[in-house]
């Protein structure tokens, strides 16, 4: 099921970027990136894992676009590929937008299968206190004030 006007964004890259994404130390990594490049000493720091582990996940960020590898100098800091992430969120938002408008249209036959319901004397909800005057339903005893034995 396709929501109107879907963007076609290829399913390889997609595919890639949700793979990426499923892991928390990766999801770990592109957070720390967002603030800037960083080193894989420096992304390693907060981990309990060694370099070699934390260059296995960089290399997983890699394939799917979301890290790239500059050079400066001796280093070779990693950043964050923002546009991955752009084609993941605009790919979601479509699918919002189509669960909301079937939400809304559910709301609204609701109302209308509402309005069209007819409305019986003396029906309640449930758990509602009866009101003055009614009939006790079956099996009900009215309490009595203490110390009244009749």
């Amino acid at each position: 099921m396709k929501p109107q006007g879907h963007v076609s964004i290829p399913s390889d890259r997609l595919d890639a970027t949700f793979a990426a994404l499923a892991d928390p130390t990766r999801r770990a990594i592109l957070a720390r990136l967002a603030s800037g490049e960083a080193s894989v000493a420096e992304l390693a720091e907060p981990f309990e894992m060694t370099q070699p582990a934390i260059s296995k996940h960089l290399k997983v960020l890699e394939r799917a676009g979301l890290v790239s590898q500059g050079r400066d100098a001796q280093r070779r800091p990693r950043r964050l590929e923002a546009q991955p992430l752009a084609e993941a969120s605009e790919w979601l938002e479509e699918y919002r937008r189509f669960w909301e408008a079937s939400f809304e249209h559910l709301d609204a036959l609701l109302v209308e299968l509402q309005a069209l319901q007819p409305k019986r004397p003396g029906s309640q909800k449930p758990g509602s206190p009866q009101k003055p005057g009614s009939p006790q339903k079956p099996g009900k005893r009215t309490p009595r004030p203490r110390g009244d034995r009749r």
